[in-house]
């Protein structure tokens, strides 16, 4: 607790499900926590609410991604509410959680369908983290929020697979450009968590228990397992890890 104090994160796609509870460790760390969201204004009010009763700082961002000049109007939305809030200006902490997939294998899919999922899951953080690089201070942290798809293969998501293999190498590459700045670039691939993402596949035991037998602690994964993760990441303790993807499913298919 504390480690994030006078520290500004910002967390893409920080409305519900992983992004929200990653946004609310980062702020019960201390930072002043962006909470970017696409369009569900009441769950991105909850998530506000959320961090301020416990004791936390967030102000929140509505932005879609994945269209053209997106990264350019977060930005400007960023520095707008950041000032508005009365915060410091710059970025330390740059979460890139959004992310959109669709079920297809490679004879079904369309290119409107691929072009959305590289849209949002490797164009929108690439460009996100160059307007982000010109506001970050030296010595912080870019987090990508990749998948377990990228180690294990699973034909029905291929396009979101190939998108998420872009987002780890673009995290080796720039944790390379970056290093003499002192800011690391990583990457968390969660297998499959207890999100609204998992909900429908979920809803019976017998879904539940398939999705549990994933990992050695046949189990699924909590949002927080993986916003502990990310937690960690952003602070001094992980300063030097960087060029990383690490595995955060409960040993999943091992």
């Amino acid at each position: 607790m504390g480690d994030l104090n006078g520290k500004t994160a910002l967390v893409t796609g920080s409305s519900r499900g992983i992004g929200r509870t990653i946004a609310q460790r980062l702020a019960r760390d201390g930072a002043l926590v962006a909470v970017h969201y696409n369009s569900d204004d009441t769950a991105a009010k909850e998530t506000l609410e959320s961090i301020r009763a416990a004791g936390g700082q967030a102000f929140a961002l509505r932005a879609e991604l994945g269209v053209p000049g997106d990264a350019a109007d977060l930005f400007t939305a960023f520095d707008t509410e950041l000032a508005a809030y009365g915060g410091e200006p710059g970025l330390d902490v740059l979460v890139n959680n959004a992310g959109t997939r669709f079920r297809a294998r490679i004879d079904e899919a369309t290119e409107e369908d691929f072009d959305r999922t590289i849209a949002v899951n490797v164009k929108a953080p690439f460009f996100l983290i160059q307007h982000g690089l010109r506001r970050m201070r030296d010595g912080g942290r870019i987090i990508n929020v990749s998948s377990a798809v990228t180690r294990i293969a699973h034909p029905p998501q291929i396009a979101y697979s190939v998108a998420k293999g872009g987002l780890e190498t673009l995290t080796r590459t720039l944790a390379k450009d970056l290093g003499e700045r002192g800011i690391t670039v990583n990457a968390i691939a969660p297998g499959y968590v207890e999100t609204h993402v998992t909900e429908a596949r979920t809803a019976t035991p017998e879904g539940r228990a398939a999705l549990a037998a994933y990992s050695v602690f046949n189990r699924l994964g909590s949002p927080a397992d993986i916003a502990d993760v990310a937690a960690f990441l952003a602070s001094d303790d992980s300063r030097w890890i960087t060029g990383q993807c690490i595995d955060v499913t409960g040993g999943s298919m091992l």
